[in-house]
């Protein structure tokens, strides 16, 4: 049985918002609300050992429901809110984005293009036909051409006939989409969005003057390293690499003899990404297994290990980086985010290979007071980016043109026409610039339904 909303048991007016994290290496749960100021001040925060995902893939239900459901009780039990609807990322290597050109045409040319019109072009792109197995998470207009003048940023207020627009479309794996969906429910939640962590995660480091001059995010999870360049305050391309902190883990394992877990802690309070910096004499002492003795370390070889693997992750970072054609316009350089960005060095070694500029990315960019000070830290950039997409949207063209949309009389559809848009795939849980309808979707359901009547009747 679903829960409707978020409830506080102090103050039932005040929007709560949740982000749920279903990672590689952990599940985290964060509740958050903004403050008299605006920011986002954390409510509570909860944990759990993910043991059913693979390289952002749920790969076993039962285990994954069980990480939910403790974090999710850590977080309310914490914040003292009765959580139902969450706010979820998705990752994992079968995420693909392109390109797509979209327009229509307005029946009059002299009246100023709305925020209806812009929304429509938006939701068509929507009946986009995607390979089978593939299904459209987030759509995001680049760029606009009204009646062939190009380069238009919004074209709200602007008149003509023809309107166009070039759209990052961002697709997901239909199966992976359900497996979520299948242990959010079996959690008794809901979904209100379903985002793409790289996104989620610029939310809550990056600031707009870095999107505006150009940036690429970086944020090196467990099982995956996720990419979102901005350029312009646009998103213009994102990418998901299948290897993550796990990987650095295993040949940590493979090549010193040891277990998973004494790997994965010697890469945490030792480990260094620039075998350079690594003192040859330093040796580290590993616990043995029972009635066998320690087993010493050197962490020069740790470096070399931990080295050789993160220069082929930059590489294909760098690759997808030349790739997006925006290599030239990074006045912003590189951010990196995530619990892999936490590794001594890395800092250099991505300046070294890439040529950018690189710093680490904090969650802070957009926090107030919080209960706790862990969720600065850069391995919960994801969560809180969650969260903060409950209250902005990803696009700033998107947030002005809700407000508008709030603001303005709109006409209802009749309730046989709401609720075959409310069975259509372009329904509520479809989202404007990659983030949920709702808000806009009386008028958006009306202008959808009488062009399909329209084009019907022809």
């Amino acid at each position: 049985m679903y829960k409707d909303r978020n409830i506080s048991r102090h103050d039932n007016n005040d929007k709560i918002v949740v982000g749920l994290d279903i990672g590689t290496t952990k599940i985290c749960a964060i509740v958050g609300r903004k403050n008299e100021y605006g920011k986002l001040e954390i409510l509570g925060i909860g944990k759990a050992v993910s043991e059913g995902v693979i390289r952002g893939m749920v790969t076993n239900i039962n285990l994954t429901v069980t990480a939910i459901e403790k974090a999710i009780k850590e977080a309310s039990e914490q914040s003292g809110i009765d959580i139902g609807l969450v706010n979820v990322g998705i990752a994992g290597q079968h995420i693909k984005s392109s390109v797509h050109h979209h327009g229509i045409n307005r029946p009059n040319g002299d009246e100023e293009i709305s925020v209806d019109d812009v929304n429509r072009l938006t939701a068509d792109m929507y009946r986009t036909v995607m390979p089978f197995g593939n299904e459209i998470i987030h759509v995001m207009p680049q760029v606009y051409t009204v009646d062939y003048e190009e380069n238009i940023k919004d074209p709200v207020g602007m008149t003509g006939v023809r309107l166009e627009a070039d759209f990052h479309v961002i697709t997901a794996n239909t199966n992976a989409i359900k497996n979520i969906n299948r242990c959010v429910q079996k959690g008794e939640l809901s979904i209100d969005n379903l985002i793409l962590e790289p996104i989620a995660s610029s939310m809550s480091v990056l600031s707009e003057e870095e999107k505006e001059a150009g940036v690429c995010l970086v944020d090196i999870g467990g099982g995956t390293t996720d990419i979102a360049i901005f350029y312009d305050n646009i998103i213009r391309h994102t990418a998901v690499i299948p290897f993550g902190g796990d990987i650095i883990t295993s040949d940590i394992k493979a090549g010193c003899n040891i277990m998973h877990k004494q790997a994965d802690e010697l890469k945490v309070k030792f480990g260094s990404a620039l075998s350079s910096e690594a003192r040859s004499n330093d040796i580290i002492t590993v616990r043995g297994l029972r009635d066998r003795p320690a087993k010493e370390i050197s962490a020069k070889n740790l470096a070399n290990i931990i080295q050789a693997r993160m220069e082929e992750i930059i590489e294909l970072i760098h690759a997808e980086i030349i790739c997006s054609g925006y290599e030239d316009k990074l006045a912003g350089g590189i951010v990196i985010t995530g619990g892999g960005s936490q590794l001594q060095n890395l800092k250099q070694l991505f300046e070294y290979m890439t040529g950018q500029h690189t710093r680490i990315g904090y969650p802070n960019e957009h926090l107030g007071k919080s209960k706790t000070e862990m969720v600065k830290s850069p391995m919960y950039a994801t969560a809180v980016g969650l969260v903060l997409a409950g209250f902005w949207s990803i696009d700033e063209r998107a947030n002005k043109y809700s407000d508008f949309v709030e603001k303005t009389p709109s006409s209802v559809p009749n309730d046989k026409k709401k609720k075959e848009q409310d069975n259509n795939h372009q329904g509520d849980h479809k989202s404007l610039f990659g983030f949920n309808l709702k808000k806009a979707s009386d008028r958006l359901k009306g202008l959808l339904l009488d062009d399909i009547d329209d084009k019907q009747d022809y």
